[in-house]
């Protein structure tokens, strides 16, 4: 892994989470006839960090449209909200917040025995060894009245009281999907393809023989579930019956006349895992399925549930995460790295995008030390404009305009400036970002270990000392895999 990745929660510098860059989101979408044209084209578009910041509410309403008011909005690292949607940072949980179990009577003691809040302190989940999800209780406001505390300001009045460090109590911060340019989720929405694009991309790496299904390699897909129609259809025949597969609760549903925001997403991956790594077993878990996102604690948990089991996978890809509250290492995965011993074991990987914010600041998990961190750049070799960069990434793989399966039927754009335009897919989708590089790598690790029996940590070492090496105006010296063109 990279040594120069950030240090560990007690060591991390405070970094501010800034604002995103003012580019133009990338890619047209092709002229279809009978096709709605979307907005008017004799008005005048929106450009630059105005465009971005349309986007950025957008794709926010998304998620709070899921959530209602059990998620709020952060910006930088303090206590300031946001002035909108737009000038968030982060979302968080409302009314809880992670804990060391160690720290919780700390916790419980404080609050429950301050006159500013009312009522207990309740330990509502664990999600891995060590770590408690609380409810908080509510804040007086006088008149004997009481409203839901603020997280943020529990949690910087704990700071300095010093019942807690900052390694014990967090935010449970909300992990979304990351897709192309933009702020919280997937900016450019899928495209449909057209007539010269080749299906899929990356073309089906050469098949060996038949694998039993005892010897794949397993791999882990944490996305937005399956789209099992696309499973050994003619629009997508990679995608083999015997070798991607979801439990019935991780399937995903899919109206046709109104394909969901981030819909066919996490079978998007499973695919391009496939066309790198023919003969593996992948199974794909539906896990962010509220707007493409879902609180950490509970992805943690389903980590921890799949790690404790016999049968675990041996890879695991999240083409998923957030920036956090001051920058700091997630607590819950910081926890279930210490429950499983990621950073000694040989036996499973985590490979995680790194974040589509044209930001060199920490995007968890990615930036772990113990996590695969992968940005994206373009069919030249350059770094994508939309992709994240620093010392904590460690490798790059190409993930502009990616083909692979998608659900059939329409989808109408919510993201400016194409509000309103009704895309028809047939099968498969034109895709760009960190999410789609990242199963490159995923599929490359793969293949190695299919190919020679080696450990995932192993198998990573080979990928990596298969590098091709560069200097970037962005992202400095990088490390290159997988194919380009």
């Amino acid at each position: 892994m990279n040594a120069e990745r950030p240090s560990q929660p007690t060591h991390l510098l405070a970094a501010l989470l800034r604002r995103l860059r003012g580019l133009i989101p990338f890619g047209k979408v092709p002229s279809t006839a009978g096709q709605d044209p979307g907005p008017d084209p004799t008005s005048k578009p929106s450009e630059g960090r105005d465009l971005d910041a349309e986007i950025k509410r957008a794709q926010i309403k998304v998620i709070r449209d899921a959530f209602g008011d059990n998620v709020a909005t952060a910006a930088e690292k303090g206590l300031r909200p946001p002035r909108d949607d737009a000038d968030t940072r982060y979302l968080y949980r409302t009314g809880h917040a992670l804990v060391a179990e160690s720290a919780v009577e700390r916790v419980r003691e404080y609050v429950e025995h301050n006159d500013r809040y009312r009522g207990d302190l309740r330990v509502v989940a664990k999600p891995t060894v060590g770590l408690a999800v609380v409810s908080l209780p509510a804040r007086r406001t006088g008149d004997d009245k009481s409203e839901r505390a603020d997280v943020l300001q529990i949690i910087d009045d704990l700071e300095k009281a010093g019942v807690i460090d900052k390694a014990e109590m967090s935010p449970d911060h909300v992990v979304y999907l990351t897709g192309a340019r933009g702020g919280m989720c997937p900016a450019t929405e899928p495209e449909m393809v057209g007539r010269r694009t080749p299906v899929p991309w990356p073309p089906v790496a050469p098949c060996p023989e038949k694998v039993p299904e005892e010897k794949k390699v397993r791999v882990g897909v944490v996305d937005s579930g399956l789209w099992t129609d696309a499973i050994g259809s003619p629009e997508s025949p990679w995608l083999e019956v015997d070798d991607i597969f979801a439990d019935p609760s991780d399937v995903e549903i899919v109206n046709p006349s109104a394909i969901h925001p981030y819909a066919g997403h996490g079978t998007f991956v499973a695919g391009v895992i496939a066309c790198m790594a023919p003969e593996t077993r992948v199974e794909v878990e539906g896990v962010l399925t509220h707007g493409g996102a879902i609180y950490e604690s509970e992805i943690v948990q389903q980590l921890h549930e799949a790690l404790t089991d016999d049968d675990h996978p041996q890879i695991i890809s999240i083409s998923a995460g957030t920036h956090s509250r001051g920058g700091m290492a997630l607590l819950s995965f910081t926890m279930l790295a210490a429950a499983h011993r990621l950073e000694q074991r040989d036996d499973v990987l985590i490979v995680a995008a790194a974040g589509n914010d044209a930001s060199d600041e920490p995007f968890w998990p990615a930036a772990f030390p113990w996590v695969v961190s992968v940005g994206s750049v373009d069919p030249d070799g350059a770094v994508s404009d939309f992709s994240n960069v620093g010392r904590w990434v460690d490798v790059y793989a190409r993930g502009r305009d990616h083909v692979n399966a998608f659900p059939h039927g329409s989808y109408t754009c919510y993201e400016p400036p194409h509000v309103g335009q009704v895309r028809t897919f047939k099968g498969v989708a034109q895709w760009s970002g960190t999410s789609f590089s990242t199963p490159i790598v995923t599929g490359l690790i793969a293949a190695h270990m299919q190919a020679t029996g080696e450990t995932a940590q192993q198998a990573w070492a080979a990928v990596m000392a298969g590098a091709t090496t560069s200097t970037d105006p962005r992202g400095g010296t990088i490390k290159t895999v997988g194919p380009l063109t």
